[in-house]
Formats: structure tokens, C-alpha cells, sequence
């Protein structure tokens, strides 16, 4: 199967001898991505030399794959110029208006779950209830206050998914992305597994696992803060598969949050974010390895559910509402209740957004376990606690 447009690999085939030095220039990078950053917001980089440092960590990983695209590389690189030019205007803008940092983010509902378990659906179906709201796409990756909004920064939001959908012209059955809908804490939280469905950095994995996810969940509530600032309070809805991983930082920055668990039979899933990851990769890699991908999500799967295990233990049981898939993909009578248990009103409008939902869902993707060297034995053994706590759930 022809995953990218044949286009895009003639244009890396002829690139990719442009990027073979990538390796020696990633400071040279990250040096003019903070000059950039500051000319941009009129602001300085002092006091965030820990969060540049680790953008330097992840760009050196990105340079280190050995088959990397010029796409994957310029978009590697884009993307952390980016991350540091909102890092210094999140933090420019709290400094601009002090009671910023006043903002309340009371009560937040938090999706989360494995990856391919249905987190993007029910964001966004309780984002169109009208005390809610959820952070949109271009707010993530362009973070401003609301009364100024830069028209710069929305137009490169668009360029990106429109490089994306014609690169990928069947990614919007895997993915769907559009600068005005709701999207994942991802591309405000500047590390995690968000980074491992684009390419396999050589130790990026370890890094990235022991790290303390705490400052980043503090400057996630310092951008909803910004969003927030000005406009009607409303309850946010946020999303991320990655949040599973990283509980007990996430509870401290937001300790009034209700946890929505998503679950979907592990096999499946897994399928499905392999597919999802093979198809992401070819834009970024010359080679997909489908063994090596099945290999470490499931390794990452199993240390995800077993992290978040040991953080809902600790957390009052009211926290977390466990929701499986198929109430939000076929068993849709279900959802009232789960709206009246977040104390959100399900009513005419939220009955649209639901049929609305499930007549555009997509429904090409086609996935094979199989192909990824992977079988329902291996599965079992490597999440069989997942399976035995949360069955009734699958």
C-alpha cells in the first residue's frame, strides 16, 4: 500500500543529501531558533534555559535517526522553533498581564487512554456542550491572548494540515486534524509519545520516560490560562493518550480534574496505532521497520497502563470514569449517563453533535496485527493486568 503521495518521495530522494550533516547542526539550530523566538515576541529566553536545553535533546534525536526525510528534518526543526517561540510568549504574555496566573482552570475533563481508543471522538463531543470547551487546533500550536489573535500565526496552523493532507492524501482516515476543532495536549506538552508515532529516535525512549512531566503540565496550565484570559469561563475538555503515562503529574498541576478513561479490546487498538505510525512515518522515514514498531508499542503500552494503574490507585475512585469504545461507536445510549456523571446536561444540541460524529467517522482505515509481528498471545501476556482490571470495559 502506497502510504504518502508518490510526489513527496522524489522530493526527499533528491533532498536527502541536503540534511546529511544534520547531526553537526542541530545547536547551530536550536541558537537561531531562540534568536528567532525572541525577535518574534520582543521577549527573552533567560530563565527558560531547562526547556531549551530539552528541545536540544529532542531535535538531536530527531537528527540521529539514520533514515530520516528532509520533510521529517524540516519539520523536526520547524517544530522546535515553534515550541520555543510559544514558550517565550506564554511566559511574556503572564508577565504582560500578572493575573493571568490568577485564572482559574477549575474542574477540568481530562480524556485520555491507549492511543486508537476513541479520545478525539468523545473530546469532541463533549466540547460542543455550552458550558465546555476545548482547546482548537491553531490555539495549541499558536497560543496568543484571545483579544489579539495573530492571523500569522492561524495561516501557519493551516499550512501545516494542508502539508499534511497532501502529502498523506488518505491521513484524514486515520487522523483528523483542521486548525478550528479540538485537538491533543500534544502539541503543547513538548515531549512524550506524541513524537514516536513520526519516527523511533535512537534513545529518545528512556529519556523521554524518566523524565518529570511536572514543569510540562505547569506550562499547559499557563497556555489554558493564557486562552482563557478575557472570555467567559467555561469548563476546558482536554485530550491526550499521552496523559495515561504521566498521571501523577498531570493530578498535581489539575488535583480537581475528572479523569475519562477510554477502553478498546489492547489487540485492536495496538493494530491500529501501528497502522497509524507505519503511515506517519513514511513522511518522516526512507524505511518502516513494521516488526520494530510493533516491538515498542507494545512495550510502551504496557508501561503506560502499568504507570497509570499505580497513579488511579492513589487517586479518590470518583477520579476516573472508565468508558469503553464501542459507547462511542455503536452502544451510543450510554453517553447521557456519562455526561450526567461529569455534571455536563445532555440535551438537543449534544444529540447533534453525536449523530454528527458518527456520519463523518471515518471508516477506510484497514489494519492487520499480523503485519507487525505481533498476535493476540503476545498481547495478552504483555497487558494481561489491562485485560483482568478493565475487561468489562473492552
Amino acid at each position: 500500500m502506497e502510504r504518502v503521495a508518490p510526489w513527496l518521495r522524489a522530493v526527499n530522494t533528491v533532498l536527502t543529501p541536503a540534511i546529511a550533516g544534520r547531526r553537526k547542526k542541530v545547536d547551530r539550530h536550536i541558537e537561531r531558533a531562540v534568536r528567532e523566538a525572541e525577535t518574534r515576541t520582543d521577549s527573552t529566553a533567560h530563565g527558560d534555559d531547562d526547556f531549551i536545553e530539552d528541545m536540544r535533546v529532542l531535535l538531536h534525536a530527531y537528527a540521529a535517526v539514520p533514515d530520516l526525510t528532509p520533510l521529517g528534518w524540516l519539520t523536526a526543526s520547524q517544530e522546535v522553533t515553534d515550541r520555543i517561540e510559544n514558550r517565550l510568549r506564554i511566559r511574556k504574555l503572564h508577565a504582560l498581564d500578572p493575573d493571568t496566573a490568577d485564572e482559574r482552570i477549575d474542574r477540568p475533563i481530562i480524556v485520555t487512554g491507549l492511543p486508537r481508543t476513541g479520545t478525539a471522538v468523545l473530546q469532541r463531543l463533549l466540547a460542543a456542550s455550552a458550558g465546555l470547551r476545548a482547546p482548537l487546533l491553531h490555539e495549541l500550536m499558536h497560543p496568543d491572548f484571545p483579544d489579539a489573535p495573530d492571523a500569522d500565526a492561524r495561516r501557519r496552523t493551516e499550512r501545516v494540515v494542508d502539508v499534511q493532507r497532501r502529502a498523506v492524501p488518505t491521513f484524514g482516515d486515520l487522523y483528523d486534524m483542521h486548525p478550528d476543532r479540538p485537538d491533543s495536549c500534544v502539541w503543547v506538552l513538548p515531549h512524550g509519545i506524541g513524537h514516536l508515532v513520526r519516527v523511533h529516535p535512537p534513545g529518545y525512549v528512556q529519556w523521554m520516560l524518566d523524565r518529570d512531566y511536572t514543569p510540562d503540565y505547569r506550562y499547559l496550565k499557563q497556555t489554558l490560562q493564557v486562552l482563557q484570559r478575557g472570555r467567559p469561563r467555561r469548563r476546558w475538555v482536554l485530550r491526550a493518550p499521552a496523559h495515561l503515562w504521566n498521571l501523577g503529574a498531570l493530578m498535581k498541576t489539575f488535583p480537581d480534574a475528572a479523569i475519562v478513561w477510554t477502553h478498546r479490546d489492547p489487540a485492536t487498538a495496538l493494530a491500529s496505532l501501528c497502522s497509524m505510525t507505519e503511515t506517519a512515518m513514511a513522511l518522516n522515514t526512507t524505511e518502516q521497520h513494521p516488526r520494530d514498531i510493533g516491538r515498542l508499542w507494545l512495550g510502551l503500552l504496557a508501561t503506560g497502563t502499568d504507570r497509570a494503574r499505580a497513579e488511579r490507585a492513589r487517586l479518590p475512585a470518583y477520579t476516573v470514569l472508565d468508558v469503553p469504545y464501542r459507547h462511542l461507536t455503536g452502544q451510543t445510549d450510554r453517553l447521557p449517563e456519562l455526561f450526567s456523571r461529569l455534571d455536563v446536561p445532555w440535551g438537543r444540541t449534544e444529540q447533534d453533535a453525536l449523530t454528527n460524529a458518527l456520519a463523518t467517522r471515518p471508516t477506510g482505515h484497514h489494519y492487520d496485527l499480523a503485519r507487525y509481528g505481533l498476535g493476540p498471545a503476545e498481547v495478552d501476556h504483555a497487558l494481561a493486568d489491562y485485560e483482568r482490571i478493565y475487561g468489562a470495559f473492552l
